[in-house]
């Protein structure tokens, strides 16, 4: 057995640069930065299952996904039943609250793998559920996204200060992020406590010999030519982005704007980039600065859409585009996206329609009365390229199934379909099932053609789509003005348009009698060809009764019910229920990230086509041709060329390859990577920490081993200040508060909003009653404001207050209002304003100096007991002015203010009180005050 505790298991690695990177994880603790594509969570999952077969270690796993935890649970699971180690207990989550922490204790005792969230494992890390020494090893997953302020640094930190034999190991298959900042790659070793990386590029001369051997697969490339009309609408968006960004530069000329050109701008994220740089000055920015970021998300979005999108329904998408972007009622032409003015933005919209129908609508109802489309309209109803070439791909597999039934390899003759996302996936099964549909006689004029000199078509589907739009087109332009808010949260992704566009498909089977498909609600969604070549496809099991119903006439549906009244479900049980031969079947499946593997395992196909590109698949099929000598693929590689398409594959490629150069070279020049452990302290600033600085009188400097304390709310762990706190040597104790969500010293406790926050609890009141409980069991109350240090320190950016309207300009006086309201309600309570987590856990360093530290047990208690035994009867709810104005009367002290509170029902009642009264309550000396200052007269001199 290896020094580090991993014992020897049979591996499920069949490539050799898989097993160098598990042997390397197994000699020494580092940071592995592999190509997306590659295996990763299969290496993850043959590392967690050496440990779990030992039996007796305690494997953390962290930053998992659900998915993730899923797919490596399901994973380990098969590792143990094929190993038949006893002593193998799998993947055990722990991701909710509700788990009583008794529970977790019994099951850190037990041991094995656990995948916890990682607020959760702070907690207990922290408040000594487990303990860290007890710990085998933590592996780390998302190392890129392992910042300094991140929960995961913090667990890190934690674990690395009382575990220093413990093993350490991170993973990440995204190397871009990594290069950003200043030597990036020592800054994630340093926030992992790790000093070694290794990096697998697909250029890795292992990683190639592993897929460019004779198990290599085949793939051939197509280039698919866009249409004129959809080179003219891609030219005018590059265009009007183009523009934009010119613009922005004049208006910015102060920002760093290297990078904005137009193919950055066609990278998902691009928009938020520029947000980033200007968060700083936002609440300085022109509504037009802010007007046009919006509109270069809009662009690239229309961009993506024109390649996805059938004619029909991209039309129908700039319909909304243009309804939302129409400046609202009573505004002027400046609130208008300035994008939309250009001669660009015309040809966008009027190409757009030429590819669908030319005319003009009718006026009235003049419907054909077979097809329902006005005679003066003349569909064009243009085709997606890639149809025409689908096709023609399915049919070049079925002549090599025909001439080549039975293959030499263990695949199946199942073709698999990858498309970009779930509604590109619906498309094309539409597709399929209409290509082969003859027109109605009144839809084509070549209906007499013989069906067996047809090409396929997607005339059909066009049509429907097309007759759905016009009826949607009038109900439209009745309800645009009431849509306007609905079409502007679907420009900004919060809606899909291509949702219900289409016809649903028609089935034979009655609702109650559906097929049973082999592979489950997987195979559900997957369309296959009959014993006569035609397509068939099987929709989900909802999808399915729902197109079956709303296909039968509502007098072929009473008479299916009649029928089967009384009826035998179980009669002619055959006749609906079969297992498809995989061979008759054509999965349609989404890019889903390593869920593909599983998808390539399952479905072992013969023939796969990518319908969009994508490198991270392509790696998929090498590692999945590499490590199946017995299997077969061949892979069909679609793109639109010269398009956005395949500028974006491009520059993913190269994004990536040039990420990895960088990291290689920082590699090559990085001397050394030290991690923050309490042995290197220097001895002198090591005694100092203990030293307790609360000197008065004249006191002697003594020297204590309790450090400082500071009692958290265990809520508060989703911010990034708990860590920040800890990383300046000060014990976070977390506990389940009710009063406040920091409390410092035993009289200060801090309540802490960000500005979104405090936006909220003043619209809810919750802030209110917050202030007022900290108040009664608190000496020194505060509400902490804290900004984010990437934004400015103003709440101006919280609105704009360059709209012409002003409506923003009363929301942010609001707020300052009702700030001012509360200091008004509540004197005592302190305000602190922070810039952000980095000065606020300097705030509190600061303040925490000559003070007390705080009682765990007495801050978890306050709020509640029902009866107090401080000085103001803490555990009760008391009207906060009374108490204040009783504060105030003379002979009232903090000491008898708490008995005064308690034992009596109102500040009327004290007032009628007599000296002989009041002295059994608070004493004599107290109470001749307090009876001369109730028994003044307010009209005497």
């Amino acid at each position: 057995m290896p020094e580090n505790g991993v014992p020897p298991v049979k591996l499920s690695l069949p490539l050799e640069f898989q097993q160098d990177i598990f042997k390397e994880l197994r000699d020494e603790d580092e940071l592995i930065i592999i190509a997306r594509g590659l295996g990763l969570l299969r290496i993850v999952t043959n590392l967690l299952h050496s440990y779990d077969a030992a039996g007796n270690s305690l494997v953390i796993l962290v930053g998992a996904d659900e998915r993730e935890n899923g797919w490596i649970g399901e994973a380990l699971a098969e590792h143990a039943a094929i190993s038949g180690a006893n002593k193998c207990r799998g993947l055990s989550l722990i991701n909710t609250d509700l788990m009583t922490v008794e529970r977790r204790q019994e099951l850190y005792a037990r041991g094995g793998v656990f995948s916890i969230t990682s607020q959760i494992l702070i907690v207990d890390f922290l408040s000594g559920v487990l303990d860290p020494s007890v710990v085998t090893g933590l592996v780390v997953l998302h190392a890129e996204k392992i910042i300094a302020t991140a929960t995961e640094a913090f667990i890190v930190r934690a674990y690395r200060q009382k575990n220093k034999t413990g093993f350490l190991k991170a993973f990440s298959d995204a190397p871009e992020p990594l290069t950003s900042g200043f030597s990036p790659l020592s800054t994630t070793l340093r926030n992992l406590f790790l000093r070694k990386p290794s990096l697998y590029p697909r250029f890795h001369v292992t990683v190639a010999k592993s897929l460019e051997g004779k198990r290599k697969a085949e793939v051939i490339e197509l280039e698919v030519p866009m249409t004129d009309a959809m080179r003219d609408i891609q030219n005018a968006v590059l265009e009007c982005i183009s523009v934009s960004i010119g613009e922005l530069k004049k208006a910015n000329p102060g920002l760093d704007m290297e990078d904005w050109n137009e193919d950055s701008a066609l990278h998902k994220n691009f928009d938020a980039i520029i947000r980033r740089q200007l968060n700083p000055v936002w609440h300085r920015t022109s509504f037009r600065t802010k007007q046009i970021v919006r509109d270069l998300a809009l662009l690239r979005s229309i961009l993506h859409y024109l390649l996805s999108y059938d004619a029909v329904s991209f039309n129908r998408y700039l319909d909304t585009v243009l309804a939302a972007s129409s400046p609202p009622p009573g505004s002027n032409r400046q609130n208008q996206s300035p994008w939309l003015f250009l001669d660009a933005a015309h040809s966008i919209f009027d190409t757009a329609k030429r590819r669908v129908y030319t005319g003009k609508m009718a006026d009235g109802n003049s419907l054909h009365a077979a097809h329902g489309i006005p005679e003066s309209l003349h569909p064009v109803l243009e085709e997606l390229p890639k149809w025409a070439l689908l096709a023609e791909i399915l049919d070049e597999i079925e002549r090599d199934m025909y001439f080549n039934p039975q293959p030499q390899d263990q695949s199946n003759a199942t073709i698999l379909i990858m498309c970009g996302d779930r509604s590109t996936g619906s498309q094309i099964r539409e597709f399929l099932q209409s290509m082969w549909t003859i027109p109605d006689k009144a839809d084509d004029e070549n209906h007499g053609e013989d069906f067996a000199n047809q090409k396929p078509s997607a005339k059909s589907m066009m049509r429907k789509r097309l007759r759905n739009y016009l009826l949607w087109k009038r109900d439209f332009a009745r309800v645009s003005t009431s849509l306007f808010q609905e079409n502007q949260k679907a420009i900004n992704g919060a809606t899909d348009y291509r949702k219900n566009l289409g016809d649903k498909s028609r089935g034979g089977a009655p609702s109650n009698k559906r097929r049973r498909i082999r592979g489950g609600a997987a195979a559900a969604a997957m369309p296959s060809r009959t014993a006569s070549g035609a397509i068939h496809i099987a929709g989900d099991k909802e999808s399915h009764l729902a197109s079956l119903m709303a296909d039968l006439a509502p007098s072929e549906a009473e008479a299916a019910q009649k029928a089967e009244i009384g009826a035998d479900p179980l009669e002619d049980m055959d006749e609906y229920y079969e297992l498809y031969d995989m061979k008759d079947l054509i999965v349609v499946h989404p890019y889903d990230g390593d869920m593909d593997e599983h998808v390539l395992a399952e479905v072992k196909p013969r023939y796969v086509i990518m319908y969009e590109p994508d490198a991270a698949f392509i790696r998929r099929v090498e590692v999945y041709r590499s490590s199946h000598g017995d299997r077969g693929v061949r892979v069909y590689f679609m793109y639109y060329g010269n398009s956005v398409e395949e500028r974006r594959y491009l520059d993913a490629v190269r994004r990536e390859k040039d990420a990895f150069t960088k990291l290689i070279r920082e590699r090559g020049s990085m001397a050394m990577t030290f991690t923050h452990e309490g042995a290197n302290l220097d001895p002198q600033e090591a005694f100092l920490r203990t030293v307790n600085t609360r000197i008065a009188g004249g006191g002697r400097l003594t020297a204590t081993a309790e450090p400082p304390r500071v009692v958290v709310d265990v809520r508060e762990f989703r911010s990034s200040l708990p860590s920040l706190l800890h990383g300046r040597n000060i014990v976070i104790v977390p506990c389940m508060l009710t009063v406040g969500d920091y409390v410092l010293t035993p009289e200060i406790c801090i309540e802490r909003k960000s500005v979104s926050d405090l936006i909220s609890s003043f619209a809810s009141g919750r802030l209110y009653h917050q202030a007022e409980v900290m108040l009664q069991h608190y000496k020194a109350p505060m509400l902490l404001i804290e900004f984010d240090a990437q934004k400015s320190f103003t709440l101006e950016p919280f609105a704009d207050l360059s709209n012409s309207v002003g409506t923003a300009a009363l929301q942010t006086s609001d707020l300052h209002t009702k700030i001012v309201q509360l200091t008004i309600a509540f004197p005592r309570l302190k305000i602190i304003w922070s810039s952000s987590p980095y000065q606020t856990a300097e705030i509190f360093e600061e303040m925490k100096k000559l003070q007390e530290e705080p009682d765990p047990v007495k801050a978890v208690s306050i709020g509640l007991n029902s009866h107090g035994d401080d000085e103001e009867g803490a555990g009760k709810t008391f009207a906060q002015t009374p108490v204040d104005m009783l504060r105030m009367v003379p002979g009232v002290t903090p000491k008898n203010l708490g008995k005064l509170v308690l034992e009596t029902e109102s500040l009327i009642e004290v007032a009628n009180m007599d000296e002989e009264e009041l002295g059994i309550l608070i004493g004599k000396e107290a109470a001749r005050p307090m009876t001369r200052f109730f028994g003044r007269s307010v009209f005497d001199d």
